[in-house]
């Protein structure tokens, strides 16, 4: 049996591995919109491509959803988010583009600038 302390050590160490396995000390965020409107303009399938970019590997990158910005006219958006840079709104975004944006500013930190709203 353990101890009082022991036992708060134990969830401790539990939470951070959760934390950590999640990906929310990352120093990249990536936000896909997956509000109804997005969905209908194709973001499932940009979400996926970073999903399984990060399944195969894609290191240090937090993948989440967001809702709804009220831009319509520029979905599906991604927003990268990098400690200590400004974020960057990518528009109208496939699943190709997903890729891109993976490849390019991701591991290289190349903004696409023709692709973000400006």
């Amino acid at each position: 049996m353990l101890t009082p302390l022991e036992t708060i050590k134990k969830k401790r160490a539990e939470a951070i591995s959760r934390i950590i396995g999640k990906g929310y000390l990352s120093t990249k965020r990536v936000y896909v919109g997956m509000a109804t409107c997005e969905i209908a303009a194709g973001s499932k399938g940009v979400m996926e491509v970073f999903s399984q970019a990060i399944k195969k590997g894609l290191a240090d990158v937090y993948l989440s959803q967001k809702g709804c910005a009220g831009r319509c006219n520029l979905e599906p958006t991604v927003e990268v988010i990098e400690e200590g840079k400004i974020p960057v709104k990518y528009c109208k975004v496939t699943p190709q583009m997903a890729v891109d944006i993976i490849e390019r500013h991701l591991k290289k930190g190349e903004i696409i600038k023709e692709w973000i709203i400006k």
